[in-house]
């Protein structure tokens, strides 16, 4: 068996699930989240834990099982803890607001730039330069924070640009005179 996929996962008391067939509600105080196992695996709920179980040992059904097993984690996890990823803005002027489902970015170009974020998201801005961006769902909080690092990643001569919080940008030297 996968090594991972016959972990158990350990349901927390806040946390409820139901489990209709193939499909799998996860419910906590953080949100709701939902997912739909591929064909050939099984979820159980026994004793406050999840058990991911597979049909066969081919290597599809293998990978699958213990991805099935990761996904459940992580939404288990999101709606009792939920997940953060922090952004850092660093330049003269650069700054960023937010207002209602939408994050302003002024990063030098000749226009703001308005990104809308999901429902489930929350984006917060202190000090105009530190984003931080906080859901239950694992992926689109990443992908949120990837998206507004991604209008301008940190360049390499002066450093300026979006950057994750407690990332080391590689400088380069510049041009020399001779």
């Amino acid at each position: 068996m996968s090594r991972i996929g016959r972990q158990p996962i350990p349901v927390p008391a806040n946390v409820k699930v139901a489990i209709q067939g193939q499909n799998v509600s996860v419910e906590g105080p953080k949100g709701k989240l939902s997912h739909s196992l591929p064909r050939r695996t099984a979820v159980r709920l026994e004793k406050g834990q999840l058990l991911v179980s597979r049909e066969s040992d081919e290597a599809s059904v293998r990978a699958l099982h213990g991805l099935s097993r990761a996904l459940l984690n992580n939404m288990i996890k999101g709606v009792s803890e939920g997940y953060v990823k922090r952004l850092e803005i660093q330049g003269v002027g650069f700054k960023a607001a937010v207002q209602g489902r939408a994050v302003t970015l002024n990063l030098g170009y000749s226009h703001p730039i308005s990104y809308s974020f999901p429902e489930q998201i929350k984006v917060t801005v202190d000090d105009n330069t530190r984003i931080t961006v906080e859901g239950p769902d694992k992926q689109v909080v990443g992908q949120v924070a990837a998206d507004l690092r991604g209008f301008y990643p940190p360049e390499p001569y002066k450093g300026k640009g979006v950057r994750y919080f407690g990332e080391r940008v590689i400088r380069k030297e510049g041009k020399t005179v001779q």
